[in-house]
């Protein structure tokens, strides 16, 4: 919304939903339903995948779910 320049009650208008439903589905952090991700992307002009934070790197490491060790991830 920042990024578009959009108040969270003009994107709840342009998706055809209230403000208070928008802020329930989206910014408190609840599940929101896969359509109503695709109209707020369509509103936004970008794609679904867009609205989910992006990871800050792929680098780390992860555990093995079978043995416990830990996995160094470095993507180059």
């Amino acid at each position: 919304m920042k990024e578009r320049g959009l108040t969270a009650k003009e994107l709840a208008q342009k998706v055809g939903i209230t403000a208070p439903t928008l802020s329930i589905q989206i910014q408190n952090d609840s599940k929101p339903r896969l359509d109503s991700l695709e109209k707020i992307a369509e509103a936004l002009g970008v794609p679904v995948y867009d609205l989910f934070e992006k990871p800050q790197s792929l680098n780390g490491t992860v555990t093995c779910p079978h043995c416990g060790k830990p996995i160094e991830l470095c993507v180059k």
